[in-house]
């Protein structure tokens, strides 16, 4: 059994629409879609079961994704990056990502991939480089790619051997549309940020991607939480 399909039980993930830029796509239909997503396609590779509730806010000992218009949004509303009870939440920025051509489920999708999986946002892996830690998001590699689920689209993600260099090329499946072949390989469309020299820092799958990457308000995004927290590593290990 992966290490983190350990589970004490079940979270429940409050999920609430403040946002008043029309979506896309229908709430109901998304919350939906996001649950056989885990149900038939996340939790089985990962370990990682949840309950997803439609709610007006946030939910006693429940887990958060808010849906909002932009960061500014959040700011005025008092979102940070955890619920009041201090529990893991994702927010989804839905003027931002439409401003940008891209689809809300998608996003929403890979915020909630990365919640389950690293819940605090603190999991660093080893890697192919030496003085890298090599942040343990499962979206950001394979970005841009998705399938879809009930007509919707969510995000992809990379498999556990992703982060295991001892798989050889080809030798494995590393992510769940099986298009990377090797362990820390980037699609062209993704990127991985990584902990070096003390500061957090990013490679990108393509020069297209950086360019994007840094046009886009990366505020509020999981990744970006790394970035607010002073750490100490020492012999490999992030404090």
């Amino acid at each position: 059994m992966h290490p983190l399909s350990y589970r004490n039980r079940v979270p429940r993930i409050a999920c609430f629409k403040l946002a008043e830029t029309p979506m896309g796509v229908d709430f109901d239909a998304l919350i939906a879609a996001m649950q056989k997503f885990v149900d038939d396609h996340l939790a089985p590779v990962w370990g990682t079961p949840a309950k997803l509730v439609k709610s007006k806010g946030f939910l006693k000992g429940a887990w958060a994704i808010a849906f909002l218009d932009s960061e500014r949004d959040a700011s005025l509303e008092g979102y940070h990056d955890v619920t009041p009870e201090g529990l893991p939440m994702s927010k989804v920025f839905v003027k931002n990502i439409l401003k940008l051509k891209d689809q809300v489920s998608v996003a929403a999708s890979h915020e909630l991939a990365e919640m389950l999986i690293d819940p605090a946002a603190n999991l660093y892996s080893t890697g192919p480089k030496k003085n890298r830690l090599y942040d343990y998001e499962v979206a950001d590699p394979v970005e841009e790619l998705f399938f879809k689920v009930d007509g919707i689209p969510m995000t992809d993600f990379v498999y556990p051997s992703y982060f295991e260099t001892f798989h050889k090329r080809g030798s494995t499946r590393f992510d769940h549309m099986n298009t990377l072949d090797m362990p820390f390989q980037l699609h062209e469309g993704g990127y991985q940020s990584y902990f070096s020299g003390g500061k957090e820092r990013t490679a990108w799958g393509s020069k297209t991607k950086e360019v994007r990457f840094k046009q886009e308000d990366r505020r509020g995004h999981r990744s970006s939480f790394r970035r607010k927290t002073k750490r100490k590593v020492s012999k490999g290990v992030v404090r």
